[in-house]
């Protein structure tokens, strides 16, 4: 594959090339995000086409990142995964996102080695041959094939296939894994034979049934650094393999032939690419003057994409501690956010979190809070308690779990109700 030169990609000279300043990298990643409020309306397999997949951990996150970049409804977002427009499939690592249609069979390709690997451990550890899983992929075939688009719960698989499905006894379960059924049933949605429907249609749950599917399964490292870096860059090397989960020989090389270039004006040895083509829009990008606020879950692709949390956050607010963390714990310390999160210009302005008892949202803001800040958790705090009855960050959060959080953000808020915006533009 033909590198792109220096002309045709746009990439200027360090030395006259316009700098790349946080406040400017940050703005770009909220605006490649659609986190600038000009896209509502926008359907939902748009949003995930032109920002990437959205993490699903059984949690409200893909809601809330719909909301907040196109004004989605849950009504609206429902209606598109029971239409195939979107759906939620195990894909990057072989974990779940929300994928759109455009994006079925590279994601199934994405995450195929998950599922292989998981059988390939079974057949080490528990005595798990893999003919046996494949005779049961078959009988699952069959089983469904006589149920149409009726999603069939685990239960009535099992009892369908019958001996088809062996316990796998203590060592089984020490290892997670009580029977051969899930082994088969991953294999399956990797191959796209079927696919796991939520059974009330909501993507903030994790009770599913399954259905018979025919989704072909293409796409190759290259496909997948060129959909990457669209959504996500600029971007490292080391972002990219986090989010592929590849080796960094494959990563390497799908980067160089998905063509990549490096950001100019960049000269931190941080090893930022993107796409040639965007280039020259992120010279001549301007960041908002105006603050501009979101509330988003902390897996949103906004930092999970990457998974780098010092990009988003100011040294000041790194050091914050963790609501109803551990003595000594940091918000630049973590991974990921312990909390939801308010996003101004790309910049993590806030914790939150929602509080069903008293249907509020409680707010811990780094900024002093104005007009446009008090809209945006209206707004939020309006959708969450008309549309989705609660904000789980993922299937076991609980308002019980959660109660803890609530009161250390509401203790923090009360102390402090007008932080100082000691915005830095880095």
């Amino acid at each position: 594959m033909a590198k792109a030169s220096k002309a045709d990609s746009g990439e200027q000279h360090p030395a006259t090339a316009p700098e790349a300043t946080t406040g400017k990298l940050r703005a770009w990643w909220a605006h490649r995000q659609w986190l600038d409020g000009v896209h509502r309306g926008a359907s939902a397999a748009e949003v995930l086409t032109a920002t990437g997949w959205a993490r699903s951990v059984g949690g409200a996150a893909p809601y809330l990142g719909l909301f907040a970049r196109a004004g989605l409804s849950r009504e609206a977002v429902d209606a598109a995964v029971a239409r195939l427009e979107v759906h939620e499939l195990p894909s990057a690592r072989g974990c779940t996102y929300v994928l759109p249609a455009a994006d079925f069979a590279l994601g199934l390709a994405a995450g195929a080695a998950a599922p292989a690997g998981e059988l390939a451990a079974a057949e080490k550890h528990l005595g798990v041959t893999r003919d046996e899983v494949e005779k049961l992929c078959l009988a699952i075939g069959r089983a469904l094939a006589g149920t149409g688009d009726v999603p069939q719960e685990p239960a009535a698989i099992r009892a369908a296939v019958g001996d088809a499905v062996r316990s796998l006894g203590e060592a089984g379960k020490k290892r997670g894994l009580s029977t051969t059924l899930p082994l088969a049933l991953g294999l399956m949605q990797s191959r796209g034979q079927l696919r796991r429907v939520p059974v009330n249609g909501r993507l903030d749950q994790q009770r599913y049934g399954y259905v018979g599917w025919d989704q072909p399964v293409a796409g190759d490292a290259v496909d997948l650094a060129r959909r990457y870096f669209s959504w996500a860059g600029p971007a490292s090397l080391q972002h990219f393999r986090w989010f592929s989960g590849f080796t960094a020989a494959t990563a390497k090389r799908a980067v160089a032939e998905a063509g990549m270039v490096p950001l100019p004006g960049r000269s931190d040895g941080s090893g930022l690419l993107m796409p040639p083509e965007l280039v020259d829009a992120f010279a001549g990008f301007t960041p908002p003057a105006e603050p501009y606020y979101t509330l988003l879950a902390g897996i949103d692709g906004i930092h999970l994409l990457h998974r780098d949390l010092s990009r988003l956050v100011d040294p000041a607010d790194a050091v914050r501690p963790l609501p109803a963390g551990k003595a000594g714990r940091s918000f630049g310390g973590e991974a990921d956010p312990q909390t939801h999160v308010v996003l101004d210009r790309g910049r993590i302005v806030g914790f939150w979190e929602y509080d069903p008892e008293r249907g509020e949202i409680v707010l811990q803001s780094f900024v002093s809070p104005d007009a446009a800040l008090r809209a945006a958790v209206a707004r939020t705090e309006a959708f969450v308690r008309d549309q989705l009855g609660d904000a789980r960050g993922f299937s076991l959060d609980s308002p019980k779990s959660r109660a803890p959080k609530i009161a250390a953000l509401r203790a923090a808020a009360a102390a402090a109700p007008a932080a100082a915006d000691d915005d830095d533009d880095g």
